[in-house]
């Protein structure tokens, strides 16, 4: 759904400390992705196609804090990241990373409100043929 919150961000000083603590705090499965330099952060079962099972729930991720991405990230679902871009730029807030490409399931980017606050934005990769999960509201990874 586009305009929905879809997935949160934690940055850590010390990722491996900060894995251990919400293990251990919250019992969450911190799944590890260095190929992304990133690590999910399972909140919630997931169902067979990938989406959160409790409706309503969202699951995260971690990366190293660093440059202008320093506090929680809460990323929302868009159709077209450059067309939302240019809007929120016309609005009065600004492109802090533009639209990046995330392995085959989509782009991410970030930008800043007109309040300071940095928040993500994700678009969907478009399905490949015969992918059923896709066909039913293009899932993926971080539950979009």
């Amino acid at each position: 759904m586009a305009g929905g919150v879809i997935h949160f961000e934690i940055p850590a000083d010390d990722e491996n400390r900060a894995r251990e603590f919400y293990r251990s705090a919250l019992g969450w499965r911190i799944d590890a992705m260095p190929e992304l330099s990133y690590a999910m952060l399972m909140t919630t079962p997931m169902d067979e196609t990938g989406l959160p099972a409790v409706p309503g729930s969202i699951n995260g991720g971690m990366f190293r804090r660093e440059g202008e991405l320093t506090s929680p990230v809460i990323t929302v679902d868009v159709e077209d990241i450059d067309a939302a871009l240019e809007k929120i730029n016309a609005l009065g807030g600004s492109t802090v990373l533009p639209r990046q490409e995330v392995s085959t399931m989509g782009w991410s980017a970030y930008f800043r409100d007109t309040e300071g606050n940095i928040i993500g934005l994700w678009q969907n990769a478009a399905p490949a043929a015969g992918d059923a999960a896709a066909g039913a509201g293009g899932a993926n990874d971080i539950g979009a």
